[in-house]
């Protein structure tokens, strides 16, 4: 009798457990605390926003192709992203799906972009760096990005890291969805969930 009320103590507990929520980043050293920023949603040209699925429905090469949201502005100490994005489908190539933008006076502009090309190619837009392979249609992709100002910037997918840039010191905000870069077109249609945000 007491093994089977130890087991379903267990169990009880493990249950609890899988249900408490998350309070702490998985990825890097503890001490973050939760946020919870505003933000906008943008659509542009051919970009729709329905909730968390963001899609670009034309094959436009020319114009800007947004449907993204934007989320509010910080400035220094150390801010990080967690999302899971999976593309249902993709006609087109090299689609930025996260942004990290510098909206410092006189250094506003793309900071951090990472896109996807069609065959599942992770890369930087700055540099064309591949940062991993696994952005194929109908896969679930994990991506955190921890930006310490005035230090580094580093890119984890499925909890490795995968990519360390520079980041100057300064404003920054957080954006993803879907948005044709200046070599890029649609269509595509991608949906995020399970997105996070800390900081420390």
């Amino acid at each position: 009798m007491k093994r089977y009320r130890w087991a379903a103590g267990l169990a009880a507990v493990c249950g609890l457990l899988m249900a408490a929520p998350q309070a702490n980043a998985e990825v890097e050293p503890g001490g973050w605390t939760p946020q919870s920023p505003g933000y906008k949603v943008q659509e542009k040209g051919c970009g729709h926003v329905d909730g968390l699925t963001f899609s670009l429905t034309c094959g436009d090469t020319s114009g800007e192709q947004r449907g993204e949201r934007r989320y509010d502005t910080y400035t220094g100490g150390t801010h990080q992203f967690e999302g899971y994005f999976r593309i249902s489908s993709m006609g087109g190539s090299r689609i930025s799906l996260k942004q990290t933008f510098r909206d410092t006076s006189g250094s506003q502009g793309p900071y951090f972009l990472l896109a996807v090309e069609n065959g599942g190619r992770l890369y930087t837009v700055e540099g064309g760096t591949t940062v991993s392979n696994a952005g194929t249609v109908g896969a679930t992709v994990r991506v955190n990005t921890v930006n310490q100002v005035g230090k580094t910037h580093r890119t984890y997918i499925n909890g490795s890291l995968a990519n360390t840039v520079n980041s100057p010191s300064g404003s920054y905000y957080d954006k993803f969805g879907a948005y044709r870069t200046s070599s890029g077109n649609g269509p595509i249609t991608v949906t995020w969930s399970n997105v996070k945000f800390w900081s420390k």
